[in-house]
């Protein structure tokens, strides 16, 4: 079985000067705008790699919370950001990083437990697998 997904994207005309707009199948996003002054500068709008870090940080999240839940581990709440790191490379730029910080509340579980548990929902949430980038984890647990 294969899911598939669709996103969209238009620009015109091209360069700098260009202006683009994205939009998502379900339309959560219909033609939101984009561009050069929105991924290099203070524009008003969205890019590519705020797009990643939320598509990034929301698979993660739900990854680590079914793993949680299928080690017994059912009240609880995680909280995480993706920030997606643009560096300027030889070849133009490179995105280079995803740095995950969750913010986890999970009743009664060891820091050892969740540790283990947390790496491997990093490790293997489909988004990261297809990241070709080095993804860090930081979290802070409130196990009570």
């Amino acid at each position: 079985m294969s899911i598939v997904k669709s996103g969209s994207a238009a620009y015109k005309p091209l360069g700098k000067e260009g202006k683009g707009s994205i939009s998502t199948e379900t339309g959560a996003l219909s033609n939101q705008s984009y561009g050069f002054n929105t991924r290099f500068e203070d524009g008003k709008g969205t890019n590519p790699e705020e797009l990643i870090g939320a598509a990034h940080a929301s698979c993660f999240t739900m990854a680590l919370s079914f793993a949680l839940s299928d080690a017994g581990y059912d009240d609880g709440e995680l909280n995480t950001t993706a920030k997606i790191s643009l560096d300027k490379s030889d070849d133009g730029f490179e995105i280079t990083k995803s740095a995950l910080t969750l913010d986890a509340e999970v009743e009664g579980i060891t820091e050892d437990e969740f540790e283990k548990i947390a790496q491997e929902a990093k490790e293997n949430c489909p988004v990261s697998q297809l990241l070709n980038a080095n993804i860090t984890l930081e979290y802070k647990l409130n196990n009570s």
